[in-house]
């Protein structure tokens, strides 16, 4: 075995940005959406819904994304108990405020024209990790919303945006009418974008009062008799239309294997070694020939960390010099 140490100049850093569709089995498109009795019926039901790409009890089935209904001062939700004040809504609602805005104040707020809007009811999707990666691909978003024959069809503004709006959850992008990254009608905001954090606001009121989703007990006192998760899920469902693109920046490590005229020209085979040490044939000492088939990479303790594997032999003699670039990803 032959050892050579690398010169700083022989190993280079890259960083590329990859993108790939963000659902199971590679597809850009979902458009089929199903739920889990079992998750549903459950307590973490009454919090959010699951959203599986084919029939939960199937093999291939994996969660996709998860939807979610919050109200911020406790309506269209169950109470936890009639003495506490506080109901699932409120604290769905309270979570995804804290994790977009990093605090417990900041409401949720859509623009539509000259008008902030603060709406009561706020209805969340929040995409797998496994699925978004790193984060969601600004541009990709293609959503369809059904309830009866309304449908609405949205996209992010990313392509578009003059500016980049920051919040403490990253980077924020405005959700218009629209598909496929082209904003159809840029003076109703239906929601917002937090690519960083794979999650999209929507603005629950104005998709209620537009008829794209049945919510109940918008603004009256508390429901206990409606599930608004459910409501929500079923206009996605209905809307059988879900595009998305994932995004992770890729970082390799490139090595250079340098090896010269004079080196590693012999081969470490023991078989070679005769037992006085000397070469086993003559004519390997002024004409040697060796094969390179694999490249092993040690640090200073000659620990063994990587190891490269030539698809064939690669001859080597004093007459050739080899360049050999070796890739890590990670």
């Amino acid at each position: 075995m032959s050892f050579k140490r690398f010169d700083p100049q022989d190993v280079v850093v890259s960083s590329d940005a990859v993108t790939a569709p963000a659902w199971s089995n590679n597809t850009v498109i979902l458009e089929t959406f199903e739920s889990s009795n079992t998750q549903t019926a459950a307590e973490s039901g009454k919090y959010y819904y699951h959203v599986f790409n084919t029939g939960s009890a199937s093999t291939s089935a994996a969660v996709q994304f998860s939807v979610a209904h919050g109200n911020r001062i406790e309506n269209g939700a169950p109470r936890y108990d009639a003495s506490v004040t506080g109901s699932y809504s409120r604290t769905v609602y309270g979570q995804f405020r804290t994790l977009v805005f990093g605090d417990e104040d900041t409401n949720f707020t859509f623009e539509s024209g000259a008008t902030t809007r603060t709406p009561e009811n706020v209805l969340f999707i929040a995409v797998e990790r496994a699925r978004y990666k790193e984060s969601i691909f600004p541009g990709s978003l293609d959503l369809k919303i059904k309830s009866g024959s309304n449908t609405l069809r949205v996209t992010d503004n990313s392509l578009t945006a003059s500016t980049d709006t920051f919040v403490d959850g990253g980077r924020v992008f405005s959700i218009f009418s629209g598909s496929n990254g082209g904003v159809v009608n840029s003076s109703i905001e239906y929601g917002k974008l937090f690519p960083d954090i794979g999650v999209l606001a929507f603005d629950g009121d104005l998709l209620s009062e537009s008829n794209f989703v049945d919510l109940r007990g918008t603004t009256a006192s508390n429901y206990t008799e409606f599930n608004n998760n459910s409501k929500w899920f079923d206009s996605i469902q209905t809307g059988s239309y879900f595009q998305l693109r994932s995004q992770e920046t890729l970082s390799s490590n490139y090595v250079f294997i340098r090896a010269r005229n004079s080196e590693f020209n012999y081969s470490n085979n023991p078989s070679n070694i005769t037992g006085s040490g000397e070469l086993r044939h003559s004519v390997m000492i002024d004409n040697p020939q060796a094969y390179i088939t694999s490249i092993g990479m040690y640090n200073d303790s000659n620990d063994l960390l990587a190891v490269a594997k030539l698809s064939t032999p690669l001859i080597k003699d004093f007459t050739k010099e080899a360049l050999l670039r070796v890739k890590l990803d990670y």
